[in-house]
């Protein structure tokens, strides 16, 4: 779809360019979203161990929420095309809202752990769904509401709600335990989703767009290039957050830490900083120089002989792969019409899914073969395999 026909399709009330803060009014509830997911990401595993359970069940305790995730995407982007955005809102932040009711039953089970890990584990799949159609619903809702022009912006806007709710959310849901148990991140959970359930109540629905909406098939096969995309480049950020601590350790380095925080600090600095060079330069050519940068810093990583080294690669790395989901995905809802639009981005997003959930168990078994900076090897080569496929998607879109 080209700039004129994307433009033609905005609903009438959509502003050329929206500002900032109209825009936040959206993604705020991808924010609440993450800060639910967050909240007990760290508390869970020794939960469940508390209880004489094993780690691989510690494990699945967490996990299984992404299953739900991935499995509820391309159905919470079906909701939005044809029920309303602002219905995937509201039924996302119901589930999220839920999810901390479920919590709270968990906890108060605790002297029976059968009945209390079950209660958890739907907990956990009530959250995964929550966000697939909390997260997907504000999203196309800030798209249809903004214009076609703040595309970008709007994505971009959406993954710095993903990473700081989750920044947020998992050292408050620490504190909250410590202080109070678990049964007080339920509370929690469940009075900043329910209130912001009721935001979403007040706010104007956007209209849903007339036609006939493509088979999930079609836009499956024209979303998928962009999405492979996406799930090799963003193979680079599960390996760090799964193993730098690790990879820290087997060189006697202190510091670890550190490295996350200077990819998500870089990761912020990029999208603020230059998600307007999408609208400038395109999709693909943004695209192209992220995962040239992001290649570099997985590089540096790969051959780092000091922490320093490590925490310039994790920089880089950050501001690389900052701008590669923004700017991919605004050429994938090109790619099908207006009505369609959410489960392009349903569909779109479950390949990064797929990427966090595969790239623990891949990475292990490599480092299991060739040790720990293999892992980074690993990563430079799938960076530079999403730039190929930029570059080939980019060639077909100029012939």
């Amino acid at each position: 779809m080209d700039s004129a026909a994307a433009a033609s399709l905005a609903p009438p009330t959509a502003p050329a360019r929206a500002g900032t803060r109209h825009i936040l009014g959206f993604v705020y509830f991808t924010f609440i979203c993450y800060v639910s997911i967050g909240l007990p990401l760290a508390v869970l595993p020794p939960y469940v161990r508390r209880m004489g359970y094993s780690t691989v069940l510690a494990g699945l305790a967490v996990s299984i929420q992404y299953i739900a995730t991935l499995a509820s995407r391309p159905w919470a982007g079906r909701i939005s095309d044809r029920v309303g955005a602002k219905v995937a809102v509201l039924w996302g932040m119901g589930a999220c809202t839920a999810s901390g009711a479920m919590l709270i039953v968990a906890a108060a089970l605790r002297a029976s752990p059968p009945v209390s890990l079950a209660a958890l584990i739907l907990s956990r799949l009530i959250l995964g769904t929550g966000e697939s159609l909390g997260s997907t619903g504000s999203t196309l809702w800030g798209i249809t509401s903004a214009g076609p022009s703040s595309i970008a912006r709007v994505i971009g806007f959406n993954g710095i709600s993903t990473y700081g709710g989750m920044a947020l959310g998992a050292p408050l849901g620490v504190v909250l335990a410590d202080r109070w148990g678990l049964p007080s991140i339920g509370f929690v959970t469940m009075a900043i989703a329910g209130l912001s359930l009721l935001v979403a109540l007040r706010k104007h629905p956007v209209p849903v767009a007339p036609g006939e909406h493509l088979p999930f098939a079609s836009v499956l096969g024209r979303v998928t290039p962009h999405g492979m995309g996406l799930a090799l480049g963003g193979i680079s950020y599960s390996v760090l957050a799964t193993f730098v601590t690790l990879f820290y350790a087997s060189r006697r380095w202190d510091g670890a830490a550190l490295c996350l925080t200077a990819f998500g600090l870089a990761f912020i600095a990029a999208r603020v900083l230059l998600i307007h060079t999408i609208s400038h330069f395109g999709g693909f050519r943004v695209a192209m120089a992220s995962l040239a940068v992001e290649s570099a810093g997985m590089a540096l990583l790969w051959q780092a002989h000091s922490p320093w080294t490590a925490l310039a690669g994790s920089a880089v790395g950050g501001f690389g792969f900052s701008l590669v989901f923004p700017a991919l995905g605004v050429e994938a809802v090109k790619r099908v019409p207006e009505y369609n639009r959410g489960t392009a981005l349903g569909v779109y997003t479950a390949f990064a899914d797929v990427s966090f959930f595969l790239t623990g168990p891949i990475a292990g078994a490599i480092i299991g073969f060739y040790g720990y900076p293999s892992a980074f090897l690993f990563a430079l080569l799938s960076v530079l395999t999403a730039l190929a496929i930029v570059l080939v998607l980019r060639q077909l879109q100029r012939d």
